[in-house]
């Protein structure tokens, strides 16, 4: 069996902060993070899918960290075709755009998005140089529906990050659809690109079965809960959800079998609602153990 790593997609919400979870001498980030990172191997950074992120945040992010942590880092929202927040792109960019309040890539220059590339990867080079980068989540939209052209559009991305690896998650089910769930599977493993497999409410648009599998030596579960109120515009009524103990049981078995196909396998509780992913976490990781 490889590796697995166990973490949470945040150690900064202020649901978290407030829940109790950081010892009270925990008062600044510094401290949270080296805090977060003694109890947790791995992080996925979601701050970085609303706002591309500064050099300077990664050298902190690798300078309170241990030698062998690991970041996940979720791709800027303009790089994964979702609409993007004017306000949120590089101040000397954003009179290059159209002065609406947000854009798709389709939307803006070509230059633009090449710029938007190089200074989100130049960014994160610190934490890739100092062996903490794990991979890139790139998190795809409803909208992204399986076919040649949505294939064509993963191949640039992993070719675009190298030598980063690449991770991504469907919310289309055309992709796990019974007659293309193979090839999906099949075209990441050729292409050895990491396949997301994620538990979350079903019976929604952007709703995609619980289907684990490695296509590469990098396997990724992301866990989002249950939550009935999953089409709220509250990200805490959206992931408001701890799993059970027997839920948690249950997982363990099937992360087991997944990390026996991979060298290293992540596991990621994005239930982030109060201290709800990192007790799932931590319980998760003693089951594994």
């Amino acid at each position: 069996m490889g590796e697995i790593l166990v973490g949470t997609a945040s150690w900064t919400d202020k649901t978290l902060l407030a829940s109790g979870w950081y010892p009270p001498e925990a008062r600044t980030a510094e401290d949270r993070l080296r805090f977060y990172a003694s109890r947790f191997p791995l992080v996925e950074v979601d701050a970085t899918y609303y706002a591309p992120p500064a050099e300077r945040t990664a050298l902190q992010w690798r300078d309170r960290t241990p030698e062998r942590f690991t970041f996940n880092v979720k791709a800027f929202s303009l790089l994964t075709g979702h609409p993007t927040r004017v306000a949120s792109l590089y101040s000397d960019l954003r009179g290059r755009v159209s002065a609406r309040a947000s854009v798709y890539a389709k939307d803006v220059a070509d230059e633009v998005v090449e710029e938007v590339w190089e200074r989100f990867l130049g960014a994160l080079r610190p934490l890739y140089e100092a062996g903490k980068l794990g991979a890139l989540l790139f998190q795809f939209p409803p909208w992204f529906t399986a076919g040649e052209r949505s294939r064509a559009y993963v191949l640039r991305v992993k070719e675009r990050c190298a030598p980063v690896r690449v991770c991504v998650e469907f919310r289309n089910e055309t992709w796990l659809a019974p007659g293309e769930r193979e090839a999906t599977l099949e075209f990441l493993r050729r292409n050895d690109v990491a396949y997301v497999g994620v538990d979350m409410p079903q019976g929604h648009r952007s709703s995609v079965p619980p289907v684990l599998e490695a296509t590469s030596d990098l396997a990724v579960v992301r866990f989002h809960g249950h939550s009935d109120k999953w089409d709220s515009n509250s990200v805490y009524d959206k992931f408001a959800y701890l799993y059970s103990e027997d839920e948690l049981r249950s997982w363990a078995v099937r992360i087991r079998e997944l990390a026996g196909r991979a060298k290293t396998t992540h596991v990621v509780f994005n239930n982030c609602c109060a201290d709800h992913s990192q007790r799932n976490a931590e319980r998760m990781a003693r089951l594994l153990a």
